[in-house]
């Protein structure tokens, strides 16, 4: 069964930073491509970014690009996302996500 685990996730102050990390398991994780998407309030789920298996080609959004970066350490089946500069509308729940699961997220909320 797969098994997604998100957390650290907060409140923060616009500017802030916060780490993400998912814990992964029930599958091969270094085999698999992964991704971080969020639900904002009253919003769809939008993809933040996305990793290989290798962990060698991160890919962005644009609302993101700059400010987050994804990582992963396959020895410790885990995902990483580092948010930097957050504004107030980064505020959603988080989740890492292998299509189709996506496990339970974490709620990140920027304001002052």
């Amino acid at each position: 069964e797969v098994q997604l685990q998100a957390s650290g996730g907060g409140l923060v102050q616009p500017g802030g930073s916060l780490r993400l990390s998912c814990a992964a398991s029930g599958f091969t994780f270094s085999n698999y491509i992964m991704r971080w998407i969020r639900q904002a309030p009253g919003k769809e789920f939008e993809w933040v970014a996305g990793i290989d298996s290798g962990g060698t080609s991160p890919t962005y959004a644009d609302s993101v690009a700059g400010r987050f970066t994804i990582s992963r350490d396959n020895a410790k089946n885990t995902l990483i996302l580092e948010m930097n500069s957050l504004k107030p509308e980064d505020t959603a729940v988080y989740y890492c996500s292998k299509p189709p699961h996506k496990g339970r997220g974490t709620q990140v909320t920027v304001s002052s």
